[in-house]
């Protein structure tokens, strides 16, 4: 039916660095794809870019106190590089800020304001009270309606995923001037009717292709469920791209306009640099023969489902995405990753912190992969995947098969003899593996496929310690020949079907072997490699990691939460007004602590014993967790005197607190007990 397959994967912001959030989202599942059909022999084009328009990299130059397109160059540079850095095959990775995309962009949406696509509206929208200045959706904060989380963006709530609009903020704020009001005033923008489309996309989606994943079937059906509303596809703003019609002055195009006809300009870039190799950009965006794929996070469904295919209906001429794969997002360390507040493990670090290890965390990430719900990665897991499963199946299994044969044959391929039942079983069970990653490759199941793959490292594990060619060279070294021939059988089909899921170390391995390239219709075959054949020198294919280099992330990820906490710390509201008198009643004094330890039976509370300027009294305090109860014997504390004692029941005991001791929440949660900076005597009054 298709002749050719053109994939893109979502754009990443150029206001920031690139995070694993982002590659298990998108990039490392788009890869697989685009791999496999390169070693399927299908014609493909992989496309993607920076996008540098639109509110997050205003937000981050004026936060750094740069220009934006300084901003963006910097950003744009970094993610390339990260992108390369982990083997993700982009044929270009081009940006939004080019020449090509500009014009492109412009085009497009004059096309459909001259069709009359497009409404003209006037409407009431935020603007800063002070300034006078139009703000986006990105520059409103609130509270999120949904989940009341706060620090919530006008389109858009990074706690819970929800899509929103300004007016649903709970009391909605300027991101940049927090002590500046919101006024509505009029402007005029022009907007795409959605509505007009709505049960064009209903037929489209909803009967047509009921085989896309349930979030992104279920996300598309709730939006059509309800009535679609027009949506602007213009900003108030300085920076991206001019509208292109008159009295639009001050206006550049919506960001969501803009960005993803950046698939097309791109895709322009490349067929005009290399039209012998790519064709035309045509082929590619308007023959119904060309399948179109969309890898996006979830956050992006509406857009490119609802959005972005009326914006190409309405122009006439392209095709429509056949599958759009998107996944939900990856958390870190049980927290959501997040650009803004730093938490996340950047690509471009870990390249730095673990050089040669970009496919341990292409494992990991696929793996773990938060295909149809969100999921978590931690770096015990991380650690757990490779030592475990990398470095003792797969590495494993491929050392002593190449082992073995340097032992025993100089490291040359020897030759199959006779097979036994168990040969011909082993061979049937890892023959059988190609059709089953194929359909799940192809049905977008990356995180089963590359188990299946990880089963053939254990299906050879399995083969060796059964026929245990160590002990058989004594007696039988013909049979030998045939175990580690086909054990090395095995380890080159590895080499085949690891390939889409971890390119380095395949071609690490097929040096190892002494190969160049095997096709993928090749995988199961016997005969990859000749009887006779001389493999390269063994190494191994994955190494440990040490529990102290784990440590290392963890430390860099607490500090990250304590300055967070430190920067986002605000003093709770000062409680209601009290009288004089009201606080005259308490009597609060300065004792002196002889006594000090802790109990038994409660692995909260520690005892006290006060001088207090009358008689001792006995206090409890649930302070166990901050102080080791020798650090405060001799301190003075101060304690509220006239509390009505208390008993406490520990264990068969009962044990009477005399007071309170006063401590200070700190924003970590952590107590900080009261004292005073100069001795006074026990029982000194505090007021």
């Amino acid at each position: 039916m298709y002749n050719r397959t053109l994939v893109t994967a979502a754009l990443p912001y150029a206001n920031g660095g690139v995070h694993i959030g982002h590659l298990a989202g998108v990039y490392v599942p788009a890869d697989i794809y685009v791999r496999y059909l390169r070693l399927k022999g299908r014609p493909v084009m992989f496309v993607c870019g920076s996008d540098e328009h639109g509110v997050p990299v205003t937000i981050r130059a004026r936060k750094e106190g740069i220009t934006t397109q300084e901003v963006v160059d910097r950003y744009h540079k970094i993610i390339k590089d990260s992108f390369a850095g982990f083997g993700i095959s982009f044929d270009i990775y081009s940006r939004t800020t080019s020449d090509i995309h500009h014009k492109f962009a412009s085009d497009f949406f004059r096309t459909l304001y001259d069709k009359g696509e497009l409404d003209e509206i006037v409407e009431e929208q935020y603007c800063d009270e002070v300034t006078g200045e139009f703000l986006t959706d990105r520059n409103i904060v609130g509270e999120c309606p949904r989940c009341h989380a706060l620090g919530a963006y006008g389109d858009q709530c990074e706690k819970c995923g929800a899509t929103l609009s300004p007016d649903e903020l709970i009391n909605p704020t300027n991101k940049n001037n927090p002590g500046h009001g919101l006024v509505k005033r009029p402007t005029k923008n022009w907007y795409l009717p959605l509505n007009n489309y709505q049960q064009w996309l209903k037929e489209w989606i909803l009967d047509g292709h009921k085989e896309w994943r349930t979030n992104v079937y279920g996300q598309c059906k709730s939006w059509l469920d309800m009535d679609l509303q027009p949506r602007a596809m213009t900003r108030d703003l300085e920076w991206g791209i001019p509208v292109p019609v008159e009295g639009a002055d001050g206006k550049v195009l919506y960001v969501w306009f803009d960005a993803p006809i950046g698939y097309v300009s791109n895709t322009k870039e490349l067929c005009d640099a290399q039209p012998e190799r790519w064709g035309t950009w045509q082929t590619w965006w308007q023959d119904e023969t060309t399948r179109l794929v969309h890898f996006i996070g979830k956050d992006n469904i509406v857009f490119h489902c609802l959005i972005f295919p009326t914006m190409m209906k309405a122009h006439g001429d392209y095709i429509m995405p056949d599958n759009v794969p998107a996944n939900e997002f990856l958390n870190l360390e049980d927290d959501k990753i997040s650009t803004s507040r730093n938490w996340a493990v950047w690509l471009h670090e870990y390249l730095e912190e673990f050089p040669g290890k970009q496919d341990v965390m292409r494992y990991v990430l696929t793996a773990n992969a938060p295909e149809t719900k969100d999921n978590n990665f931690t770096w015990a897991d991380f650690q757990a995947r490779n030592n475990n499963e990398l470095v003792a199946v797969y590495g494993n299994f491929v050392n002593r098969a190449l082992q073995l044969t340097k032992k025993y044959y100089n490291g040359v391929v020897p030759a199959c003899g006779e097979l036994t039942e168990t040969d011909k079983a082993t061979i049937a069970e890892f023959q059988n593996a190609k059709a089953e990653v194929e359909r799940l490759i192809e049905g977008f199941h990356f995180r089963d496929a590359q188990k299946e793959a990880m089963n053939l490292a254990r299906i050879g594990n399995k083969y060796l310690a059964d026929a245990e060619p160590w002990k058989v060279i004594k007696t039988d070294p013909e049979r030998v020949n045939t175990i580690l021939n086909l054990s090395l059988q095995l380890t080159a089909n590895l080499a085949i079907a690891f390939e889409p899921f971890l390119p380095f170390s395949s071609e690490k391995l097929r040096e190892m072997l002494g190969i160049d390239h095997l096709d993928w219709e090749r995988l199961g075959d016997v005969d990859l490699l000749e009887a006779g054949h001389q493999l390269g020198e063994p190494a191994l294919l994955f190494e440990k990691i040490e529990d102290a280099t784990i440590q290392q992330q963890l430390d860099k990820l607490a500090a990250i939460k304590k300055k967070n906490e430190e920067e986002n710390y605000h003093a709770n509201p000062v409680r209601e007004d009290i009288s004089i008198d009201d606080f005259g009643k308490l009597d609060l004094r300065v004792g002196t602590v002889l006594e000090c330890e802790r109990l038994k039976k409660n692995k909260k509370l520690l005892r006290f014993t006060i001088a207090d300027g009358l008689e001792n009294r006995q206090i409890l305090s649930g302070i166990a967790a901050e102080y080791d109860p020798e650090e405060l014997i001799g301190k003075q504390v101060v304690f509220i005197a006239n509390l009505p004692a208390r008993t406490f029941k520990i264990g068969k005991e009962e044990l009477v607190s005399e007071g309170m001791i006063l401590s200070a929440a700190n924003y970590d949660g952590r107590l900080s007990v009261c004292t005073v900076d100069r001795e006074v005597m026990p029982g000194s009054e505090v007021g």
